[in-house]
């Protein structure tokens, strides 16, 4: 913006805010304006309307305990219809912003756990969204855009993940292997019953062969008997 001899150029994708001896006046879009100083006019200042891009970190804990940092990217704007109060209700406007990511990320994370957080990203994005959206309109800004663009868990959170996933895995080997084990005692059970039946039938075989050669060489002394009596 320059200003010189009463005028002011106010460049593209920005606005300028006018005040008449230090009261608001309107807003300045881009172009040259004339600005008589001694009438008591000034420019306060500008406000870009390009979208800003604002990386918020935020750490918490799951509904599990597992401490993590969760990465949002909110992207927002001053609404042209409302400049006056983007330009004079936030005096840091990213600071306001963050805030809030805060309180919305520390509220919803510890209601889910870790997995869930993982397969629920957009859903918090949204949530973050929807608050955001509803507090800024009344500060003159839009939000055009939220991500959560990064879930890192803690370095100790990581290791008790995989001490809890090698204990699970442990866990799943065992109870293998005493399925298998439990297999191979029924296998040998049905085996020992199946050599037991054989055995025995065997040993019915064996039995019905003595009586039946007894009850042959009963009948042959019989036949004999009767041919010498007759």
């Amino acid at each position: 913006m320059g200003q010189a001899l009463g005028c002011v150029q106010v460049k593209q994708s920005k606005v300028a805010v006018r005040e008449q001896f230090g009261k608001f006046d309107g807003v300045l879009e881009p172009g040259c304006h004339c600005m008589p100083w001694c009438f008591g006019y000034k420019v306060a200042g500008e406000l870009s309307l390009r979208v800003r891009q604002l990386k918020v970190q935020c750490e918490t804990k799951t509904k599990d305990n597992m401490f993590l940092n969760v990465v949002a990217s909110i992207h927002y704007r001053p609404l042209p219809d409302k400049i006056p109060d983007a330009f004079y209700k936030l005096l840091n406007a990213d600071l306001q912003i963050q805030a809030y990511v805060f309180d919305v990320i520390r509220e919803t994370v510890p209601k889910l756990e870790l997995d869930t957080v993982f397969e629920q990203k957009s859903d918090i994005a949204k949530a973050v969204q929807k608050e955001l959206a509803k507090v800024m309109y009344e500060y003159g800004f839009e939000i055009v855009q939220t991500l959560i663009v990064d879930i890192v868990p803690h370095v100790v959170s990581i290791k008790a993940m995989n001490e809890i996933s090698a204990a699970k895995r442990k866990r799943l080997v065992a109870k293998e292997k005493a399925e298998e084990e439990n297999i191979l005692k029924i296998k040998r059970a049905e085996g020992e019953a199946e050599s037991k039946y054989f055995v025995g039938l065997g040993i019915a075989r064996q039995g019905q062969a003595i009586v039946d050669g007894l009850r042959d060489s009963v009948l042959d002394c019989f036949t004999q008997i009767m041919l010498r009596r007759g």
